[in-house]
């Protein structure tokens, strides 16, 4: 993810050009911009008279003060130290929305499984030294139920241990955030996209809905290889994808995911390799990647067609190793023709 996460993602290739439109109203250029935040690369990509990369990366700056575990002196820094610090909006808008979709999921989406992801080590360089003790240790104070916001927009925890991490919703949030940034100068067509999370509206500089790519599963840890498995077209709507196939590791022959399990403490070894979905906005589709990647196939597909406008396209290995794609219906409205 984009600030360092264990819930990996699926590399998604977005073609990008800076060149006239002949696609909005107004007859805007298509402006690029892109940088890094979070420790991950952005590319936005807007119609308008001028270029807003000032605006823009204020207010990533604004949202990184907000919502990054890594930053010393961030709000979510500081709830997790259990120093005295007032939320503002944009924490309190993730936190919300983990809480409903932790819910949801029965809690497998959970932000408060930092303790695990520390214990494990990045890239689970400590695996070989954690024991079911320890798990069982880590347990007593992960629960999405063990820390809330009161009335007052406090945080309340039930065990000062307790420590959040929302890099598996935050990146689809900040896509958000940026869309609206973008819609307040009264941008019709752009694209937001935030270490892979995609936000998208209107159409791109040839007038037609943005492409996305997605990566074919091959097992490649260096990233380098793809091979693209489908292209999508996006008007209007925000995409995220997760996969476990270029991030995992070995252990007595068996293939586990950078993906951790909040309610058992290890990585998952499920049938999915690839999540992705498609919403009305970039928060929900990033949590829901993430969550379906630690459900599972049959657990996914149940919850997923109780949520209106969220869609999913999974690729999954079959028992004989080879893979298979599952996707909701209506998801052929997104099929390049």
């Amino acid at each position: 993810m984009g600030i360092k996460y264990l819930y990996s993602m699926v590399l998604l290739c977005v073609c990008l050009s800076l060149s006239c439109t002949s696609g909005n109203k107004r007859n805007d250029l298509y402006y690029q911009d892109q940088g890094e935040i979070f420790t991950t690369g952005y590319h936005i990509k807007y119609a308008y008279n001028r270029s807003l990369k000032e605006e823009i990366v204020a207010e990533l700056n604004r949202f990184d003060m907000s919502l990054n575990p890594f930053k010393e002196n961030s709000i979510i820094t500081k709830v997790n130290r259990n120093e005295p610090v007032e939320p503002d909006s944009f924490f309190l808008e993730v936190f919300r929305k983990s809480e409903e979709i932790s819910r949801t999921t029965g809690g497998k989406f959970d932000i408060t499984i930092s303790p695990l992801i520390n214990a494990w080590g990045f890239g689970f360089q400590n695996m070989d030294s954690i024991t079911p003790e320890i798990i069982d240790s880590l347990q007593d104070f992960v629960g999405y139920e063990k820390i809330s916001v009161d009335a007052g927009g406090n945080i309340v925890k039930t065990d000062p241990r307790v420590q959040i991490n929302t890099s598996a919703i935050a990146k689809g949030y900040a896509c958000d955030v940026i869309a609206d940034l973008l819609e307040s100068y009264g941008i019709e067509n752009y694209m937001v996209e935030i270490g892979g999370e995609i936000a998208a509206k209107g159409v791109n500089d040839k007038g037609e809905c943005w492409r996305i790519g997605i990566d074919k599963p091959i097992d490649d840890a260096t990233g380098m290889l793809h091979d693209l498995q489908t292209v999508l077209s996006l008007c209007d709507k925000s995409m995220a994808t997760s996969g476990n196939y270029r991030n995992y590791y070995l252990k007595e022959g068996k293939k586990y995911a950078h993906t951790i399990d909040p309610q058992t403490g290890y990585p998952t070894q499920l049938d999915i390799l690839g999540a992705t979905v498609i919403a009305d906005d970039c928060m929900t589709a990033d949590a829901y990647a993430t969550a379906f990647m630690v459900m599972g196939m049959e657990q996914s597909i149940e919850i997923a067609g109780k949520l209106p406008g969220l869609h999913y396209y999974f690729i999954y290995e079959k028992p004989d190793g080879s893979f298979g794609i599952e996707y909701s219906e209506g998801f052929e409205q997104f099929f390049i023709n």
